[in-house]
C-alpha cells in the first residue's frame, strides 16, 4: 500500500468513476483499475461496488478513505516539515551567553530571529566561559557567545568577534575616587580587590593581575565571585574594589562608579562560539553578523 496506489483510491472514491479518477491524476483508466484490483486483493476486501452505470464505496472503502486521507494530510506535512527544517525553519536552538557581556543586545537579536523563524524553539542559558565549555563538550548547546576561549581549545571552534570590551576600575560611591572619571591603576595598590572567579574566565583574572602588576603591585584579592552581579554587589557594599570588563556597567550597579584606567589599554572580547554548523545554527549567524555594526555602536556609547 504506497502514496500512489492510495491516492488513485481517494480519487475514485471522490469522483465514483474509473475514469475521472484516471483524468485527475493525469494517467489512464487500466492504471487506476490496477491500483484498485491490486489494494482490494491485499486488502483481502471490496472497497468498491461496481455496475456498468456507478461506482459505489462499501463501508470498508469508507473506512480505508478516512484513513487514507489521513496518510496523505501526514505525508504532506512531513515534506514540508523537511523542508522547513532544512531551512532552518524548525527545531531548537540552544544559546548559552555571559549575561553581563550580553546584556544590551540579547533580547533584540533573539527577537530579531523570532520574527523571522517564529517555529524554532529557542533556548537561553546563561553561563560563563567554563561552563559554556563544558556544555559544548555534551552537546547541550549550539552557540556561546563568551570571553576568548583558552588557545588549547580555539581550533575546535569557529569563532566571531561581537565587540570589544575594556577593563574600569569599579568602587563605591562613597569611596574617595568616586569623584573623579579616570585614574591611574596604581592608585588602588592599598585597596582589596574583588575580581571575577579565575576558574571562570582565565583570561580575564590573568589579565587583570598583569596590568596590575605592570602598575607596580600584586592585588590583595579578598573575593573572586563566579557571577558578575555578585562581583558588582560586593563593590556596592563597600567590600573592596574591582577590575571588570565596563559592560557590567549595564548590571544593577546604582552604589557604584566607574573609572577609566589611564595607560591600561587591554581589549576584552566577547565573541560567538559555535562547533557544529546546522540550518537553525546558520540562519542565526546570518542575523547575528548583520546586527556586529548595530551592537558594536550600541557598546561603544558605553565605552
Amino acid at each position: 500500500m504506497d502514496i500512489k496506489i492510495l491516492s488513485s483510491f481517494i480519487a475514485v472514491s471522490k469522483h465514483k468513476s474509473f475514469s475521472e479518477a484516471a483524468k485527475e491524476l493525469h494517467t489512464v483508466q487500466p492504471a487506476i483499475s490496477r491500483h484498485i484490483s491490486g489494494l482490494e486483493n491485499e486488502l483481502g476486501v471490496s472497497l468498491f461496488k461496481r455496475n456498468s452505470r456507478d461506482v459505489a464505496i462499501t463501508a470498508a472503502g469508507q473506512q480505508l478513505l478516512k484513513d487514507a486521507q489521513e496518510i496523505i494530510a501526514l505525508t504532506e506535512q512531513a515534506k514540508i516539515q523537511v523542508q522547513r527544517t532544512h531551512k532552518g525553519q524548525l527545531g531548537t536552538l540552544r544559546i548559552a551567553h555571559l549575561s553581563s557581556a550580553c546584556l544590551t543586545f540579547m533580547a533584540k537579536l533573539v527577537r530579531t530571529y523570532k520574527l523571522h523563524y517564529p517555529q524554532v524553539h529557542v533556548v537561553l542559558y546563561e553561563m560563563t566561559a567554563t561552563e559554556q565549555i563544558d556544555a559544548f563538550k555534551n552537546q547541550r548547546i549550539d552557540i556561546g557567545f563568551s570571553r576568548p576561549l583558552p588557545n588549547s581549545i580555539q581550533d575546535e571552534f569557529i569563532y566571531h568577534v561581537i565587540y570589544i570590551d575594556k577593563l574600569v576600575a569599579i568602587v563605591n560611591d562613597t569611596h574617595a575616587l568616586a569623584a573623579h572619571e579616570t585614574i591611574k591603576l596604581s592608585e588602588l595598590i592599598n585597596e582589596d580587590f574583588i575580581i571575577f572567579n579565575r576558574d571562570e574566565a582565565l583570561g580575564l583574572f590573568d589579565e587583570t593581575i598583569s596590568i596590575c602588576k605592570s602598575a607596580g603591585f600584586s592585588p590583595n584579592i579578598v573575593s573572586q565571585p563566579k557571577h558578575m552581579q555578585t562581583l558588582v554587589t560586593e563593590v556596592a557594599a563597600g567590600l573592596g574594589v574591582a577590575i571588570a570588563p565596563n559592560c557590567v556597567s549595564k548590571l544593577y550597579s546604582s552604589a557604584c562608579h566607574f573609572l577609566e584606567l589611564e595607560s591600561v589599554t587591554s581589549e576584552i572580547p566577547v565573541e560567538l562560539h559555535y562547533k557544529n554548523s546546522s540550518a537553525t545554527v546558520d540562519a542565526f549567524l546570518e542575523i547575528t553578523l548583520k546586527a556586529i555594526p548595530e551592537i558594536r555602536q550600541s557598546m561603544g556609547k558605553l565605552l
